[in-house]
């Protein structure tokens, strides 16, 4: 039954929802989701800016070890745990933080936490995340202290500086684009009714944060978005680039830290290279949602521009198959 259901999921991928141009909408923002600190909870807003790295402030803070290394919940499930507040203004067009911004950081068990968005900060060398290594700017003693005691370990919180750092995108699938502390690339999208989809086959449901997308679409077929090679959302043009690979990240609970097996085991049946992708190698790995870059960030038109939830996304150019689409 499980196969089937993947089954119509899979021939239903470009069908329906609509089409391209400035026709018929293929689907509509239906969330947009901001991770300031890397791997710890998003923040759901109504509008948000674009950067040259991609939403303003998305991962644009990481934790560190004494090594300077960054903290993922691949290793550090806590990080589901602790959640980021910035002033509702911070989402606005233009808006400039001054002394009197604040980001708060909470935790169970522990005091909120005020990092102030605007001040001076003594610069780190030798800040890693994956392939890249460079400078950032520290946060501080306080900060310090307060997500050592969390870990129970020695760490640090760090902000990117952008001013003197870049850290590009694979020039493989994106050339000449960058991010801060993203994994990969500038955004991710994926549709409800990819979850709608999977959740109907699972023992359990899961909620989307599992998949940590930045823009949350609905109103298309399951898996729509795997094709959505140029899309249109309130004149501002995204490109997929790459089939988004999951890690563990998925199978942990964001409520409580515990990882599972779930949902990874029940995605390897109808999500994995061997039925998407039977020419490539690596049969084992699983995908959900579409990596995207934004032609206006690269260009510097995007600046000062949004997408809002309720915007239409229109679809320019979809890829025949999943074979066609780079992963």
């Amino acid at each position: 039954m499980a196969m089937e259901k993947a089954a119509s999921f899979l021939s239903s991928l470009i069908g329906g929802g609509g089409g391209g141009g400035d026709g018929e909408p293929a689907a509509t923002v239906k969330s947009i989701l901001i991770y300031p600190i890397k791997s710890c909870r998003g923040i759901a807003v109504t509008q948000a800016p674009i950067a040259s790295t991609g939403f303003r402030w998305d991962r644009q803070w990481v934790v560190v070890n004494p090594k300077g290394r960054a903290y993922t919940q691949r290793v550090e499930p806590k990080l589901a745990l602790v959640q980021v507040e910035l002033p509702p203004e911070a989402f606005a067009e233009d808006w400039h933080p001054t002394a009197d911004h604040h980001m708060v950081i909470r935790a169970p068990g522990m005091d909120p936490l005020k990092i102030p968005l605007a001040a001076e900060r003594a610069t780190v060398d030798d800040v890693s995340v994956w392939e890249w290594s460079g400078s950032a700017y520290d946060e501080g003693t306080e900060a310090a202290e307060w997500f050592s005691t969390y870990f129970e370990k020695p760490s640090r919180l760090v902000r990117f500086k952008e001013v003197s750092e870049t850290r590009p995108t694979d020039p493989n699938y994106a050339q000449g684009y960058k991010i801060m502390f993203a994994d990969c690339f500038p955004f991710l999208i994926a549709s409800q009714g990819s979850l709608d989809a999977l959740n109907e086959i699972l023992k359990e449901p899961v909620p989307m944060n599992r998949f940590r997308p930045n823009i949350l679409v609905d109103g298309c077929h399951p898996y729509s978005e795997d094709l959505w090679k140029t899309v249109k959302i309130n004149n501002l043009t995204f490109q997929g680039v790459k089939l988004c690979n999951r890690c563990k990240v998925p199978t942990i609970n964001q409520d409580n830290g515990i990882a599972g097996t779930e949902p990874t085991e029940t995605l390897l049946t109808f999500r994995s290279d061997k039925v998407l992708r039977p020419s490539h190698k690596n049969t084992r790995q699983v995908y959900f949602g579409q990596n995207l870059i934004c032609k206006e960030s690269l260009s510097g038109k995007g600046k000062g521009k949004i997408i809002k939830v309720g915007d239409p996304v229109y679809v320019l150019q979809a890829f025949t198959s999943c074979n066609d689409a780079p992963a």
